[in-house]
């Protein structure tokens, strides 16, 4: 199988071995940009990891398109350090559509995934702890949804975390 016009032995590479799960291979300014199935990304990662190098996840986000479906997209920003070399792994998911988790394959996963649940709503099958991180267990929401009310919502602290209710305008407001 041989690549698209421009594209990097990396992502030849990865085309040759994981066929289809590759759905776009794109480099732009030196760095590739691999979309791949969401529910091949677990394989994807691992195989980046172990037959590329590429052994350090620098971080994984969440992006929200409303207007889009499937809505969300979530972004792996990969590091071979030996090499010097990035890799961006994105997927897209729907609201209900969970991403597989990759703390099989980077433990420092846990906390990125167990964020990107809190703030946009992403659940990680596979995960071993998607709890909230940021956001007390009772917190109604996903803030980082744009559509997630600007001037926020009537929320109440866990306790100890102070008195009185909160309004979701910051402190002193």
């Amino acid at each position: 199988m041989s690549g698209a016009p421009g594209e990097v032995p990396l992502s030849i590479a990865l085309r040759e071995e994981l066929g289809d799960a590759i759905e776009t291979a794109r480099t732009v300014q030196g760095e590739l940009t691999l979309r791949v199935k969401c529910e091949a990304v677990a394989r994807v990662c691992a195989t980046l990891r172990e037959r590329h190098g590429f052994t350090r996840l620098v971080d994984l986000c969440g992006v929200d398109f409303p207007g889009r479906d499937p809505r969300f997209e979530i972004v792996y920003h990969l590091c071979d350090p030996a090499a010097g070399r990035r890799v961006r792994v994105k997927v897209t998911a729907g609201e209900e559509t969970p991403v597989p988790s990759v703390t099989g394959v980077w433990r420092g996963a846990e906390w990125p995934e167990r964020e990107v649940w809190d703030l946009f709503g992403v659940r990680f099958e596979g995960h071993p702890d998607l709890a909230r991180l940021l956001l007390w267990d009772d917190f109604e929401g996903h803030p980082l949804r744009k559509d997630f009310p600007v001037e926020g919502t009537a929320t109440s602290p866990s306790p100890g975390e102070g008195g009185g209710e909160g309004t979701g305008e910051g402190a002193g407001g």
